[in-house]
């Protein structure tokens, strides 16, 4: 006889009471927020530790950027008069630039890309700035050369002209077709004429006329493009600019001599002289930098050797130098993987006087 056994009651999952689920809310909440801290330290920390690395390396790096400036100064003071093929004379072929230098120069002996102190290295690159015309002594003739050899149209040049000449002197009265700070007080933003001497050839786009690609030229980017729209003052948006093979910031510097070096200009800039167009210039070139004949001219008057009449040489050489008096010099410092750019503005009085005229990073 089979006796049925009593069933058991089914056992009741118990229901997670409200109170639970809040506190695992809670929980992952604040895991959620730790993570997002530990992440934030963790980057903060990273950008401290960059900082920090940084802070340590600029007492190095300024001062290789300074032992660069000082190792320019030794290779242009020994190159001044050293003994050679260059004596006399600041050209391309010298070490300073670049070039092979006198093969018996200790010069040789002394790397310019890379050289080693102690735990970094730095680079350095030297241009004269001779090669260009100083702009604060630039007049009507020179200033008007070289908007033609930009390329700026003919019934603008007076303007211009006229406005730079306006820029740069002491009064206020404007020149026949020039400008004065009557007419910049009416520009947005208003301003007034400097009346005085350019110092950084950057002002030139605050003077009426000039416009960016007149200053940039093909450094500004872009090709020739259909001139449209622009204002009375030249002073159009980008959309509506002629875009010119060559910038006044390619022909003028504001600081350098009164004379650029016959030996460093490139073949545009010599043509910036009245008389030497540009069949001249780049006979020019070509007779500097024939080393198997005399080489860099040692005088302007030897512009006779590319077949000029004496009486043009006598008119044009006032214009040229074969020495050059201010540098720019460009130093790499490298610590690791960090790379900083110094430049350096240099005046060489003489081998024994070569001032530091300014220094920045960039």
């Amino acid at each position: 006889m089979n006796i049925p056994l009593p069933s058991l009651p089914t056992p009741r999952t118990p229901r997670p009471s409200p109170a639970s689920g809040i506190a695992l809310i809670i929980v992952l909440i604040v895991i959620m927020v730790l993570g997002i801290l530990a992440g934030g330290f963790a980057y903060s920390m990273k950008v401290e530790t960059q900082l920090a690395r940084n802070a340590s390396h600029d007492v190095e790096m300024e001062w290789l950027g300074r032992s660069g400036i000082e190792l320019a100064k030794y290779i242009l003071a020994t190159e001044m008069n050293e003994p050679g093929p260059f004596q006399g004379v600041d050209c391309l072929e010298n070490r300073w630039a670049g070039g092979m230098g006198n093969s018996n120069s200790v010069l040789m002996e002394i790397p310019m890309d890379n050289f080693p102190m102690g735990r970094g290295s730095f680079g350095i690159k030297i241009i004269d700035l001779d090669r260009k015309f100083n702009i604060n002594l630039a007049d009507e003739v020179i200033l008007r050369q070289a908007l033609i050899l930009v390329g700026v149209d003919a019934g603008e040049l007076p303007t211009i002209v006229d406005s730079i000449l306006d820029w740069r002197d002491k009064d206020d009265s404007p020149l026949p077709s020039g400008t004065e700070s009557s007419t910049y007080k009416g520009y947005t933003p208003p301003y007034v004429a400097k009346n005085g001497p350019i110092d950084d050839l950057s002002e030139l786009l605050l003077i009426r006329g000039v416009t960016p690609s007149m200053y940039w030229g093909a450094a500004g980017g872009g090709q020739a493009v259909q001139v449209l729209n622009r204002n009375p003052f030249g002073r159009g948006s980008g959309f509506d600019e002629l875009v010119y093979a060559v910038g006044l910031a390619d022909l003028f510097t504001t600081l350098s001599g009164r004379q650029i070096n016959l030996n460093t200009a490139s073949q545009t800039q010599l043509q910036i002289v009245p008389e030497i167009d540009e069949q001249i210039a780049a006979d020019i070139v070509a007779e500097r930098a024939n080393l198997q004949g005399p080489g860099p001219f040692r005088n302007p008057m030897e512009l006779t050797r590319i077949g000029l009449p004496p009486m043009i040489v006598q008119h044009v050489a006032r214009y040229f130098t074969v020495r050059s008096l201010v540098f720019e010099v460009t130093v790499e410092a490298r610590i690791d993987n960090d790379v900083r750019r110094y430049v350096g503005l240099l005046y060489r009085v003489n081998p024994r006087d070569i001032q530091l005229i300014g220094f920045h990073w960039k």
